[in-house]
């Protein structure tokens, strides 16, 4: 019993530790020999290369679209654009592939996108990739709480009580509804909603409390097309959107223009019969004086011959 067949192969090494119970041993590694895996033949970088944690190169719920935008985006220096239309252009992928991946590192914490005003007034979003999102949190809980403020000095008199403090619950901030819909027109045309975005664009010179932002100008402008295309002058448009506002104030200006545009909607323009063309009749020499001119009889005298001719 303890002696040793020579001719039995040597067996391949399990990958469970020796002390570990065999019912958490994973079965595809007591089947799958090692011989059968990946072998690495590396070479060590000095230039042009890129750190990329394991977290994310074997993340277990990322996709592998997902993850190669991840290192794409991590290699590249700072400003690089990272739209949907950019990573597009460069990956066969198409941009929804590509936005399914970036939806997936933005909910794991790889990306994070962030509004800014641009001095100019702009509102951009800025994209921010993270390599240890994890670390980042950590951070973010064990960050010092701030100091409290210094306690206002006591200006009681002598012998007076000090009033009981009633600390009233913050109320939640309502979530904000979205905007209303608005009609679309029957045929898109890139012109049309250009000139609908420029009229948006410039109701604030009109009244300033019709500022709108990026979005909302996107959102209302197949509604205002929709009116430029029923034959609705732009100066027709902009007086409905921009008179007989609430003297209160108006507290979310784009719901009360997508409700304007939807209820005040126009009919559409009465359809009209193309005109015929014009009837353009062979040319012939008039029998007076070998004029030419269009005539649909041949044998007819021209314009000036039937003037002298006829009885005064």
């Amino acid at each position: 019993m303890g002696t040793h067949d020579p001719s039995v192969p040597p067996h391949a090494q399990s990958a469970v530790a020796a002390d570990e119970p065999p019912s958490r041993a994973n079965p595809r590694t007591r089947t799958r020999p090692r011989a059968y895996g990946v072998t690495h033949d590396n070479t060590r970088h000095t230039t042009r290369f890129t750190v990329i944690g394991n977290h994310l190169a074997q993340h277990a719920e990322l996709s592998l679209v997902a993850i190669a935008l991840a290192v794409h985006i991590q290699s590249l220096p700072s400003n690089a654009p990272v739209d949907i239309k950019t990573l597009a252009e460069r990956f066969p992928e198409g941009r929804t592939r590509i936005a399914a991946g970036l939806r997936e590192l933005e909910a794991h914490g790889y990306l994070r996108r962030v509004r800014e005003h641009t001095p100019t007034g702009r509102i951009v979003t800025r994209t921010i990739s993270c390599n240890q999102p994890k670390a980042r949190e950590i951070a973010r809980h064990h960050a010092p709480a701030p100091a409290p403020a210094p306690a206002a000095p006591d200006k009681r008199t002598a012998g007076e009580e000090p009033a009981e403090r009633t600390s009233k619950p913050r109320k939640p901030r309502k979530k904000q509804h979205p905007l209303p819909p608005v009609p679309q027109p029957a045929y898109p045309s890139p012109t049309l909603l250009q000139q609908a975005t420029d009229l948006l664009a410039t109701l604030h010179r009109e009244n300033p409390r019709l500022l709108l932002s990026a979005c909302d100008t996107a959102h209302l402008a197949p509604g205002v097309a929709t009116w430029l295309q029923r034959d609705v002058a732009a100066t027709a448009v902009r007086h409905v959107l921009t008179s007989d506002l609430p003297p209160e104030g108006v507290r979310r200006p784009a719901a009360l223009l997508a409700h304007r545009l939807t209820a005040q909607l126009p009919p559409p323009p009465p359809f009209r019969t193309p005109a015929a063309p014009p009837v353009r009749h062979e040319m012939r020499n008039c029998d007076g004086c070998d004029r030419g001119f269009r005539s649909p009889e041949p044998g007819a005298r021209c314009r000036d011959c039937r003037t002298a001719a006829a009885p005064v």
